[in-house]
This record gives C-alpha cells, sequence and structure tokens, in this order.
C-alpha cells in the first residue's frame, strides 16, 4: 500500500534510483502499476471499455490508447472477451483484466497482490508465465504471495515478511542453501517407533504423519531408507532434498495462526 501511495509512510522512508518515492510518483504518476488482490475495474463495464477508461485516466489517448489496449488484450490472451461486461467473466478471466489494466501505461515496476487467489490451474500456470516474461522484458516485479511454491517458480530474490518483520531475505538459493532433508511417512501409529530408528542417521522430527529427517554428515537416503526397510515399515511416501520455502517459512514463523 505504502509503494502504491495509497498510505502515507508515517516513519522511514521509501527510494527509487535514490530519489523518494513522491518525486518519482510526481514526476511520472504511471511509473508503478498494482494489480490488486481484489478485482479493481468496474463490473457494468465491458473489457474493453474498462481498459478505455483506466488507458484515460492515465493519459493516453488517440492511436496510441488503442494500439496498448489491444497489446494489453493480446497479451492478457482476453481477445474472445473484448465485448463482455466485467461482472460476466469468470475468477481467472477477471484476474486476467486486473493485470491487463496494471500494464496498460507501460510500468516500469509492477506489484502484484496475490494474483493468483482463487483462480485455475491453467490460469495460475498462464499468470506465473506472464510475470517471468515481464521481468524477462526488463520490468520490475515485486509479486506478493502466502503461495511457496510459486515464489520458488518465479523469483530471483525472496524477502519473507511477518507482521511487518523481515526474518529472511537473500536469492532464492541462498534462501535454500540449507540442510538435506529426508521426509518418510508410514503407517498409522508408527511414527515415534521410526523417530527412535531415524534419530542415527541425523536430527529426527515428527512432522504431520511421518518423519523429517535432517541427515548428518556423510549419511545418504539410500542407507536411510534400506534400514526402514529392514526394520519392516510400510512407507506410504518419502521425499528428499533441501529444504524449500514453505519448510523455511514455516520454521521461521513457528506454525502459529496469523489472524
Amino acid at each position: 500500500a505504502h509503494l502504491a501511495g495509497l498510505l502515507p509512510i508515517q516513519s522511514g522512508s521509501i527510494q527509487i534510483d535514490q530519489n523518494s518515492l513522491a518525486s518519482v510518483r510526481a514526476k511520472n504518476p504511471t511509473l508503478i502499476a498494482v494489480s490488486p488482490q481484489e478485482y479493481a475495474f468496474y463490473p457494468s463495464l465491458t473489457v474493453v471499455e474498462n481498459l478505455d477508461c483506466f488507458a484515460g485516466v492515465g493519459g493516453l489517448s488517440g492511436h496510441e490508447k488503442s494500439i496498448r489496449i489491444d497489446e494489453c488484450i493480446v497479451f492478457s490472451q482476453l481477445q474472445n472477451y473484448r465485448n463482455i461486461r466485467a461482472e460476466r467473466l469468470s475468477g481467472g478471466l477477471k484476474r486476467r483484466l486486473n493485470l491487463s489494466i496494471a500494464l496498460l501505461h507501460r510500468p516500469e515496476l509492477i506489484l502484484l497482490d496475490e494474483p493468483t487467489v482463487g483462480v485455475d490451474p491453467q490460469t495460475r500456470a498462464f499468470l506465473l508465465d506472464a510475470v517471468k516474461h515481464l521481468a524477462q522484458q526488463g520490468s520490475a516485479v515485486i509479486y506478493t504471495s502466502h503461495y511457496m511454491e510459486e515464489v520458488e517458480a518465479i523469483a530471483d530474490r525472496v524477502v519473507i515478511l511477518d507482521q511487518g518483520r523481515v526474518l529472511r531475505r537473500g536469492t532464492l538459493d541462498e534462501m535454500l542453501d540449507g540442510d538435506v532433508l529426508l521426509y518418510v511417512a508410514v503407517e498409522e501409529g508408527a511414527q515415534e517407533q521410526l523417530k527412535l530408528l531415524l534419530a542415527e542417521f541425523g536430527k529426527a522430527e515428527l512432522q504431520d504423519d511421518g518423519v523429517k529427517l535432517t541427515f548428518a554428515a556423510q549419511q545418504s537416503p539410500i542407507t536411510v531408507l534400506a534400514a526402514i526397510q529392514s526394520a519392516g515399515y510400510t512407507l506410504r511416501h518419502a521425499r528428499y532434498g533441501r529444504a524449500d520455502l514453505e519448510h523455511l517459512f514455516m520454521s521461521l514463523t513457528h506454525r502459529s495462526l496469523r489472524d
């Protein structure tokens, strides 16, 4: 909200290229664009009418406005819905319209707030590809999401925030350069015994319906799985690799609910 200019800054400052946010926005009001979590368009207007309205508000006119409307419609794959009222669009199409409006003025910085909430898997994949394409074309994208797998799929740098505090920041590789883990799920009631068995291979912790093992030095998953099999446990599934952002986020925030 502060970056978008929707809320005044009460303490501290925001700078873009060593210039204050206020001066940057005054000089170029369309430099920063926002695609909010809420739907930000007029429900009673069609797709093209919405784009025409927001293009005009941002100062586009004439031939340039027509070109940008067409380009944004094509980019968001809304060609078949140009003359459909926004209120009649599906959730995924509404998200794509939100994105189209945000891109009208070729912003250099794009703020995307939970852009995949409530969409189908195909639309989610499309939106993530669109974000990567925008970044590859030179736009700076700040992407806010609670879906850690999405962040892993598109982010170059990651900041984990919790209740206004920065808990961890860095490149994706830096964030995930941690311990090697093995998560093993077994039949119900066997988790405690399995934890005792795995403790000789590293740090074993109960998690959900199984055990998470953080490997000690020189230990291998093959040895661990062989020990599990020899002990007669029935594996439901196993997952091996480094910790992902979901694990990191949950460990940093201690799994407590956020209201």
